[in-house]
């Protein structure tokens, strides 16, 4: 689903980044320009990328330069929400329509008329939910549940996924036909380690933040400088801008990045322990190799399991649900 380099790198002049983005390298330059292609168009999005490189920001720019920028942008992570509750966060209730439902609930779809609906994490969604939004995105039409009212949908729908598309729709996680009609137009975020001096600018851009609500004139220091372009940065912009506000908070004027980098790498394990490795039988079952790579994963982060959906590309309510449902196959494998 990656759209190549070359489709928009002929250009001799740099695009401005479109806030809230921010970058000077060519892979951002990509990503700049098919923003402005899209943006003021009606065309379904799917952003791709890893956790942390942007996505939510993207889709915040697609809206700011569309027909629909007065209207709202709203965004839902699709992993975060029970199973049993999605499709009324997604399309609304009636009151009485359901136990708890003490009185009557719009949706995102019905809140974001006129406007934007991010569905981030969309490979997170059950399957049957997305029966219901394909239908949805191809009639417009949609019913809160427990209502008899139709109701129209006037909504720009951008998706996100930290997986690969097609690689999720072969692991029987999301419906093909949904994705080729998300993917209308595809854009893959580049993840900042291939972002060349991005790193610095972006560190500079969160440091200004910083210095201009606390009145402070705080800098970094040459050895931080140096930090920034050697890490790697897995957990990519949003990684960097919490380090950057860690550093902050603990210095009195000049950021040192080194300590805390090496301590978080230090929690997590040594990087060249037999602990990072995971031997999988050929012919396993998908089912056990999954489990296998989250119990292990817990086990490298010693139990944090913020740190370890991270790390897997999911969210912290999708890891709790794999980690139930183990439970509970144990329970009856028991009982």
């Amino acid at each position: 689903m990656n759209i190549a380099r070359s489709d928009f790198s002929e250009s001799v002049v740099p695009f401005v980044a479109p806030s809230p983005l921010l970058g000077d390298s060519e892979a951002m330059q990509v990503v700049f320009r098919l923003i402005e292609r899209v943006g003021p168009t009606e065309a379904s999005v799917l952003l791709t990328g890893e956790s942390g490189s942007g996505k939510e920001l993207a889709a915040q720019s697609i809206h700011d330069r569309s027909a629909r920028r007065d209207g709202p942008f709203l965004a839902i992570n699709c992993g975060a929400i029970p199973a049993g509750l999605i499709e009324a966060e997604l399309f609304g209730y009636e009151k009485g329509s359901f136990t708890g439902a003490v009185r009557a609930h719009a949706g995102v779809f019905e809140r974001a008329q006129g406007g934007t609906l991010l569905l981030d994490e969309v490979t997170e969604m059950p399957l049957d939910m997305q029966t219901r939004l394909l239908r949805v995105l191809e009639s417009r039409k949609f019913y809160r549940v427990g209502a008899s009212l139709e109701l129209s949908s006037d909504v720009r729908v951008i998706a996100s996924t930290n997986r690969c598309p097609l690689q999720a729709v072969q692991n029987g996680v999301l419906r093909e036909d949904l994705l080729y009609r998300l993917a209308v137009f595809p854009i893959d975020l580049p993840p900042l380690r291939s972002r060349g001096s991005d790193v610095e600018l972006l560190a500079e851009h969160f440091l200004t933040e910083l210095n201009v609500q606390s009145r402070t004139q705080k800098r970094l220091s040459a050895m931080a400088r140096m930090t920034l372009k050697q890490h790697n940065w897995p957990g990519n912009v949003r990684e960097l801008k919490n380090c950057i506000e860690r550093a902050f908070i603990l210095c009195d004027q000049t950021l040192e990045l080194a300590p805390l980098i090496h301590n978080a790498a230090a929690r997590g394990g040594d990087a060249t322990s037999d602990r990072e490795r995971l031997d999988i039988r050929v012919g396993s079952r998908i089912y056990d190799m999954e489990r296998s790579l989250i119990e292990a994963t817990l086990d490298y982060f010693k139990g944090n399991k913020r740190r370890a959906a991270d790390a897997l590309g999911c969210s912290l309510k999708t890891l709790y649900n794999k980690l139930n449902g183990y439970s509970q196959s144990q329970e009856c494998a028991s009982s």
